[in-house]
């Protein structure tokens, strides 16, 4: 198994007003979007190819939407889990990166 690509702990992940998780993981790798809870369970996961991730313009800097399977989560990111002496956009532009890299969509 590869390493991620991207991977963030405490992670809000959202549908609509809902929580889903307060405390979730997001993990791209392997070919996959894979957004989970705390414990580990998937909520959602789909091919890379397949999300559509993007950073709403009116949203704060750790705001993303990510669409997989039809289904539309926000997701607040934080920088909890950045590289000691890590530089570089914030969680939630990484995260969009990520999803374009690995879709080779540039980036």
């Amino acid at each position: 198994m590869a390493e991620p690509e991207f991977t963030a702990r405490g992670v809000r992940i959202g549908k609509g007003v809902r929580s889903l998780t307060r405390a979730g993981r997001v993990r791209v790798g392997d070919g996959r979007v894979e957004l989970l809870t705390s414990e580990g369970s998937e909520i959602d996961s789909a091919p890379v190819g397949t999300v559509r991730a993007s950073r709403p313009w009116f949203a704060p800097q750790g705001r993303a939407q990510a669409e997989l399977n039809g289904r539309r989560y926000q997701l607040t990111l934080t920088e909890r889990d950045a590289a000691p002496g890590e530089t570089g956009p914030p969680a939630a532009g990484r995260f969009v990166e990520a999803v374009r890299r690995a879709a080779g969509r540039g980036g």
